[in-house]
């Protein structure tokens, strides 16, 4: 087994001078999602931890600010989705809750995702935005929709497709991605 920079560093400070040189941009990307300094600098935080406790996992050279901003990004649908199952539970239990949930209002996406979306076809936007988005079954999104299950997961995987064509080089030059073949494309 390869050791890694992170198994070799038992300090934070190692840990440190490799990840924390992105936490401003770290910080700018939180509060675009949640919409708040304050949540924004506590979801830095929690992806920090998060970093720290699985610095194992960090691949010797791959890239330290993509896989910070995958942590982040998990981290906040983590939350996301903890916060609506909550809401869920005490709707059933009859307490009065605020839909402050809604994605279009919580999730920012970022203007390059948000002209790639614009680009769609209605039924494939609506049927990403149902699954991705709001964590909808293909099952209720078809139901909603009046059209099979299967019609539901064409739409999907045909909007996820035409995503990643257009994202591809937004991807690559944020660092999400590396090195894209000639197969992959």
């Amino acid at each position: 087994m390869i050791e890694t920079d992170f198994e070799r560093a038992s300090s934070w400070s190692e840990f440190e001078r490799t990840m924390m040189k992105h936490a401003g941009e770290l910080l700018g990307t939180a509060i675009r999602l949640t919409g708040s300094r304050a949540e924004g600098e506590d979801l830095v935080q929690d992806s920090v931890l998060r970093a720290w406790q699985f610095r194992a996992q960090f691949e010797r050279g791959s890239n330290a600010r993509a896989w910070m901003h995958r942590i982040l990004m998990n981290t906040f649908i983590n939350g996301y989705r903890r916060k609506r199952r909550e809401r869920d539970i005490l709707t059933l239990a009859g307490v009065e809750v605020d839909d402050e949930l809604s994605p279009n209002e919580n999730i920012s996406l970022g203007d390059e995702v948000e002209s790639a979306l614009a680009t769609l076809p209605d039924e494939f936007r609506t049927v990403l935005m149902r699954v991705d988005l709001n964590e909808q079954s293909y099952r209720e999104v078809a139901d909603a929709l009046g059209c099979p299950i299967g019609t539901v997961m064409s739409r999907l995987h045909r909007a996820r497709r035409v995503l990643k064509t257009k994202l591809r080089a937004y991807a690559k030059s944020e660092g999400y991605v590396h090195n894209i073949t000639a197969e992959a494309a």
